[in-house]
């Protein structure tokens, strides 16, 4: 089990609504049913993930986040989770006002483009990086548009969306980010996990 949906588990409460947007193979969905007694449902653009999921038992639907969240009723959720995929939308503001609408609370983790391996490669080797949580090249990634938790904490920031928590993982660490520490924390996540409202 991926470390960031352990984190991401701790951050729901026990017995509530889900949509996990872009599940997969519906593996945080399974962890929080069993877990958390969450009543989770999924959203999932790849078939052979939807079918993954229907095997497992698991409520999802075929979609494609970008384009059908609208066929969500305002509040049907408690939370919403997007993980690692706001960075591979045509337009992620439209899509994370999507989420906010949908659910009461989204989630939303992002690979960190600040992380200092991600820096260092590009100013040491002259080319985009690749690392575990940026396996691709550049020609073949499905990330559109890089982003650091800096700029999610900015542009959260700048679009009125209130920021509850923002945790940043590294390795088998997990850390709290506020204003004080967003610099450092910014140059040693891997992965940051954004709570807004």
């Amino acid at each position: 089990m991926k470390k960031e949906f352990k984190v991401i588990a701790e951050l729901l409460p026990k017995n509530v609504r889900v949509l996990d947007v872009g599940c997969g193979d519906g593996s945080l969905m399974d962890l929080l049913i069993k877990e958390k007694n969450i009543e989770a449902r999924g959203l999932e653009i790849k078939e052979e993930y939807v079918k993954k999921c229907i095997y497992k038992g698991l409520s999802v639907i075929e979609g494609n986040a970008e384009t059908e969240l609208h066929q969500f009723p305002d509040q049907s959720f408690d939370y919403v989770v997007l993980s690692q995929t706001l960075q591979a939308f045509y337009n992620p503001e439209k899509v994370l006002k999507e989420l906010l609408r949908v659910g009461k609370s989204a989630i939303v983790s992002i690979p960190n483009f600040g992380y200092w391996k991600v820096r260092t490669s590009l100013l040491i080797f002259g080319k985009m990086p690749m690392t575990k949580t940026l396996p691709y090249n550049w020609h073949n990634t499905p990330n559109l548009h890089m982003c650091t938790i800096k700029d999610m904490f900015n542009f959260c920031n700048e679009k009125n969306i209130k920021i509850d928590k923002i945790l940043g993982i590294n390795e088998d660490k997990t850390s709290q980010i506020k204003r004080s520490n967003l610099e450092i924390k910014n140059l040693f996540s891997k992965i940051g996990i954004f709570l807004l409202s």
